[in-house]
């Protein structure tokens, strides 16, 4: 049990869900599926809570609370799984069904069956206390207004000379340091 925050990339950091405007995101019907889904987390895992949460043009940041799962046990994120043996309740779970709803559903809007969405992985991070929750919440409550900075912004990713995607160096905006 604990609490997360989490960070999901489309595929290539497309901006596929909407455009920040004025400092506000403006969700397009992609968007929209994307918020409604991340919403409906708890419905789908009665042990996880939704907090604070944004969903970006291309990206999504939230925080995912896993609760006890009733048991007595704790239900809890383990360093790795094993390929084709998902852990119930875990963290690499519950994103891994949250990124296979919203590809379903885009896909199935856009007609585009087996287009991919997301990157493959995710960044995640152990919350361990109420200063760095606090922190946490302020960052993704201000992702909006700090587009034109943030490193998932496209506009400040650089191809080098080698054809490596890197990011852009001047004032850059990323996750607190925790």
């Amino acid at each position: 049990a604990g609490a997360y925050f989490v960070t999901v990339c489309a595929q290539g950091r497309g901006c596929l869900f909407g455009d920040i405007v004025d400092g506000e995101m403006r969700f397009n019907d992609v968007g929209k599926m994307v918020r409604d889904i991340w919403q409906e987390l708890p419905e789908r895992f009665p042990h996880v809570d939704v907090d604070e949460f944004v969903v970006m043009p291309n990206h999504i940041h939230g925080i995912v609370v896993i609760n006890s799962n009733g048991r007595g046990m704790a239900c809890h994120a383990p360093a790795h799984r094993q390929f084709a043996r998902p852990i119930a309740g875990s963290l690499p779970t519950i994103v891994g069904s949250l990124k296979s709803a919203i590809t379903k559903q885009i896909n199935q809007f856009r007609n585009t069956p087996g287009h991919p969405v997301w990157q493959r992985n995710y960044y995640e991070h152990i919350i361990r206390n109420e200063q760095s929750l606090q922190k946490i919440r302020q960052y993704i409550i201000n992702n909006p207004a700090n587009w034109v900075d943030d490193k998932n912004n496209p506009a400040n990713i650089v191809i080098d000379r080698r054809g490596m995607a890197c990011h852009a160096p001047a004032n850059i905006i990323c996750p607190p340091s925790l």
